[in-house]
C-alpha cells in the first residue's frame, strides 16, 4: 500500500471512530435533556472518560493522529480525518464542552430527583 492509501485508511477509521463518539455526547444531550438515566448514560460517560484518558497518554493527540503523522506532512488539523479543517481544530474544545453541559444536567436532575420523595 502506498502512503496515500494508508493515510485514507487511518482517515475512515478515525472519521468513523468521530461518528460513534458523536453519537455517544448527542445521546448524552439527549439523556440530560429528556431526563432519561438509563445503563446508556452511564456506558457513554465511561466510553468518553477512557477516550480521555487516552487522548491524555497521547499528550492530547489521537492515537491514530500519531500515526498518521507518518504518512504526512501537512499542517492542517484535518489530515488525518474527514472533517472540515475548523472542526478538527476546535472538535476537543466543541465536544468536551457538550459532554461536561450534558453531565453537569445529568447529575444535577439526578441530586433534584433523590432529594424529593
Amino acid at each position: 500500500m502506498t502512503a496515500t492509501v494508508k493515510l485514507n485508511v487511518i482517515k475512515i477509521i478515525h472519521t468513523a471512530i468521530w461518528v460513534f463518539f458523536n453519537i455517544v455526547i448527542f445521546y448524552l444531550c439527549y439523556a440530560a435533556v429528556t431526563g432519561k438515566n438509563d445503563k446508556w448514560v452511564w456506558i457513554c460517560i465511561g466510553l468518553v472518560i477512557v477516550e480521555g484518558l487516552v487522548l491524555l497518554l497521547f499528550k492530547w493527540s489521537c492515537p491514530l493522529t500519531v500515526i498518521a503523522r507518518k504518512y504526512s506532512n501537512s499542517d492542517q488539523d484535518n489530515f488525518d480525518i474527514f472533517l472540515p479543517n475548523q472542526l478538527a481544530r476546535y472538535n476537543k474544545l466543541i465536544y468536551t464542552c457538550l459532554f461536561i453541559i450534558a453531565v453537569v444536567v445529568i447529575i444535577f436532575r439526578i441530586v433534584l430527583k433523590t432529594g424529593n420523595p
